[in-house]
């Protein structure tokens, strides 16, 4: 089976984790900052979210630190599968019915970033401080 070497698939899961912590920092502190947790919570009701109240606290809070532990490569399988479920259900409970496509309120978006979020989710690469962590845990006598 033909595998990129080492450096590229490494190069790839840092970029794709900087790109998604962006992206979920951004929406996270969107929630927090400009919508606020009462104006995120309305807006989750008028799309028919239930339980607003523990929805819109629970989903900023997720974008916010799984964002943050990507950005650092930390944590990356909890952060990674933390954002999928976050986006699964956003995929469920908004964005199913209105097809594929953004433009129309579709799923294209939650999709695509739960593809990326479960893609680092298996693994962070060795620019990470997952991976840190592991070299110095290898290295430590017993």
């Amino acid at each position: 089976m033909l595998r990129p070497p080492d450096v590229v698939r490494d190069l790839g899961l840092l970029v794709t984790r900087l790109a998604l912590a962006a992206i979920f920092i951004a929406h996270g502190l969107q929630k927090l900052l400009t919508w606020t947790l009462p104006g995120t919570a309305h807006v989750l009701h008028e799309q028919g979210v239930p339980l607003t109240s523990v929805a819109a606290p629970v989903s900023t809070v997720v974008e916010l630190v799984a964002g943050v532990a990507l950005l650092l490569g930390l944590f990356t399988t909890v952060a990674g599968a933390l954002l999928v479920a976050d986006m699964l259900a956003l995929l469920v409970l908004v964005h199913l019915p209105y097809g594929l496509f953004a433009s129309n309120g579709g799923y294209e978006t939650v999709l695509g970033l739960a593809a990326g979020a479960l893609a680092v989710a298996v693994g962070a690469g060795r620019w990470s401080l997952d991976a840190l962590i592991l070299r110095r845990l290898r290295r430590r006598p017993s």
